[in-house]
């Protein structure tokens, strides 16, 4: 714990000084503060509901069905199982509404650097979980998961950052910084793209994969939400969504399945077409002859 608390300490300490040297500004330290504050209120939560979800794992995996004998293989397909589990996790997170309300607080800075990595989801660990029980009823021990689960982390510190470039053949196993910038950018062409943690092969099969395109090819990125919060404080950042979901589901010109859809549904959907998912902005894109310096005035209206 104290070696992983100096490692991330050196490598913001690191960036901290790069951005000063070439007078970049990744840093906005209202945005530190509050990544700060979700970043423990979710650590406060995890430890809380550690207990139960240890418990609810440790029960599943006595019934486990395979047991792998050799060691080098164990560790390895639970590492490549767990970041398959993290893909379709966070791809849930950007397809359902209720969950990328949770989920939204990780998007809501509008720069990108180390710090960002710690910016949680805050009530992720009240679900995150359920996603673990395929893996325990495997034949997985759930210490294990959890261990491994937790050092695959560190690999987002790597990757939330605007000053390492692309990495050469690299980029087509692993999610790079290169990779994880288009993931964070609100431009239309980048959302809901490249969702893994360590590996993007998931991305390249299961069709979410998008690279980085250079400053001449396309719009420089820009951080952040389609929609810039009003402010950054931190129970704001933490509740906005709620609070438009509330508004949408208690609408009385909507039918109870429209209902369902805004909370369910694709983040952007909406019954009356008023709004549009990313999907459906880039199809309505696609049939336009608009040059992509129009892109921007597309983007906010998710």
């Amino acid at each position: 714990m104290l070696q992983a608390s100096l490692l991330y300490a050196f490598i913001i300490s690191l960036e901290i000084i790069l951005s000063n040297y070439y007078n970049r500004k990744v840093y906005n330290w209202y945005e530190v503060f509050t990544t700060a504050y979700l970043s423990l209120l979710n650590a406060a939560l995890d430890l809380f509901i550690r207990g139960f979800y240890l418990f609810v794992l440790v029960f599943c995996y006595q019934f486990h069905f395979f047991t792998i004998s050799q060691l080098w293989l164990y560790w390895i397909t639970l590492f490549l199982l767990l970041d398959f589990h993290f893909y379709w996790l966070h791809r849930l997170e950007h397809f359902c509404r209720i969950f990328w309300a949770v989920h939204i607080t990780h998007h809501s800075s509008e720069s990108l650097n180390a710090t960002v990595g710690f910016r949680s989801s805050v009530f992720q660990p009240l679900y995150r979980f359920v996603f673990f029980i395929p893996i325990a009823l495997i034949g997985f021990e759930p210490i294990h998961i959890l261990l491994v689960y937790s050092l695959t982390q560190f690999w987002s510190l790597f990757i939330h950052t605007e000053f390492i470039g692309r990495l050469g053949w690299m980029e087509k196993i692993f999610v790079t910084p290169s990779h994880h910038r288009v993931h964070h950018a609100s431009n239309l062409r980048y959302l809901d793209k490249n969702m893994g943690l360590v590996l993007i092969i998931w991305d390249r099969l299961f069709g979410t994969f998008q690279t980085e395109l250079l400053d001449c090819e396309y719009e420089p990125i820009k951080y952040g939400l389609t929609k810039p919060l009003r402010s950054q404080m931190p129970v704001y950042v933490l509740f906005h969504e709620w609070a438009d979901i509330w508004k949408d589901i208690n609408r009385k010109d909507i039918a109870p399945k429209q209902k369902i859809g805004y909370l369910l549904g694709r983040p952007g959907w909406s019954h009356d077409g008023s709004r549009l998912t990313s999907d459906q902005l880039r199809k309505k894109l696609s049939q336009t002859s608009f040059k992509s310096t129009l892109l921007p005035e597309f983007s906010k209206k998710l």
